[in-house]
């Protein structure tokens, strides 16, 4: 029997909430496949930790978490603090530190689940947008100077690398060859970057040729937004830059009932360092402790580690759940138009889990 350590790193606001409910789903798996067991660690970082020791994470916290084999993450992010101290010291210190360079991030309208464009329902659209994770517009290069005078000036420096930029690209197409469709839409800002996204574009144009069984073509980010509105059955696979990717995927995640549906995977392709995996939807204070937050982003993100991990029986079988549960529509969190709690969305996806067992 295969045993899987897992780092649960809950995080901030609902981060525990829905991660503590992601585990129970998980766990119910493994009891009812019975071909591998879960060895769960939590790491409690995050705000708190930092009011109690001044930093996010500790310093070898990377360290630690290399051990293990894939990283469940919560969320990051605490109105008493700067987001970006946030983010910067604990999501993408481990994402970085780890090189997980391909955010991966599916979307699809699940069955029962009110699509807000009108005529579409369930298999509608069904989307991957892959991310650079590891450079570009969220790469750290800048800074600040004469702060507080008149000639204050803050800058931001997108770094792209032919390798960064190669290695996602190819990741993509790889994707995107494994697809059904074969079809893969290359985002970028190119007429009015002229450096970069310049770059970006020349380099998918080398690289495409090794995949011709796979069709591309390209979008500007702010035509994308209307494409993917307009006419979302002509897209599958999607690949762009860290700061497009990241909005882009937020909208998909809209257009497809609610961000508390959305997973994501930060993947480490070559599996010498873990993957981290994590719901889309942040930390929600405004929520937090109320016990309505919506778990199904964290058990989807669950599917999706299930998968990575090897286990793809599994992961079939909490999309399973997941769907025959809003399908049913009888136990729908808040934010899909009903009333049910975290508990009682959490205690349904299991009930389908082990009633697939009876």
């Amino acid at each position: 029997m295969k045993t899987y350590k897992i780092a649960s790193i809950p995080g901030d606001g609902i981060g525990p909430e829905v991660v503590e409910a992601g585990v129970r789903v998980l766990q119910a798996l493994a009891d009812r496949d019975g071909g591998f067991t879960l060895e769960v660690e939590t790491f409690p970082w995050g705000a708190d930790y930092y009011f109690e020791h001044g930093v996010m994470m500790p310093e070898d916290g990377l360290e630690r978490v290399k051990a293990f084999d894939a990283i469940y993450f919560g969320s990051a992010g605490d109105p008493r603090l700067p987001d970006h101290l946030t983010l910067w010291q604990l999501r993408l210190r481990i994402c970085q530190g780890l090189d997980q360079y391909a955010n991966v991030r599916p979307t699809r309208v699940l069955p029962g689940v009110p699509c807000p464009l009108r005529g579409i329902g369930p298999g509608g659209f069904d989307w991957v947008i892959v991310r650079e994770n590891s450079e570009g517009e969220y790469a750290g290069v800048g800074g600040r100077a004469h702060q507080g005078f008149p000639e204050e000036v803050g800058m931001d420096v997108s770094v792209f690398t032919r390798s960064g930029v190669e290695r996602i690209q190819r990741y993509a197409l790889e994707l995107a060859r494994s697809r059904p469709r074969k079809l893969l839409t290359l985002v970028t800002k190119s007429n009015a970057q002229r450096h970069g996204m310049v770059m970006w574009d020349a380099i998918f144009e080398e690289v495409k040729q090794d995949y011709p069984d796979v069709t591309t073509d390209k979008m500007l980010v702010d035509a994308m937004t209307t494409r993917m509105v307009l006419k979302p059955d002509s897209l599958d696979t999607i690949v762009a830059t860290n700061l497009h990717a990241d909005i882009l995927s937020d909208l998909a995640a809209a257009l497809s009932g609610s961000l508390g549906i959305a997973p994501t995977a930060n993947l480490r392709p070559e599996r010498d360092m873990p993957s981290m995996f994590e719901p889309i939807h942040g930390s929600a204070f405004d929520i937090m402790g109320k016990g309505i937050a919506d778990p199904i982003g964290a058990f989807w993100t669950g599917s999706m580690m299930l998968e990575h991990l090897g286990q793809p029986a599994a992961a079939a079988a909490l999309m399973t759940a997941i769907e025959q549960v809003t399908g049913a529509g009888k136990t729908m969190p808040r934010d899909l138009g009903g009333t049910a709690t975290t508990e009682q969305v959490t205690a349904a996806v299991i009930g389908a889990i082990e009633g697939a067992n009876a």
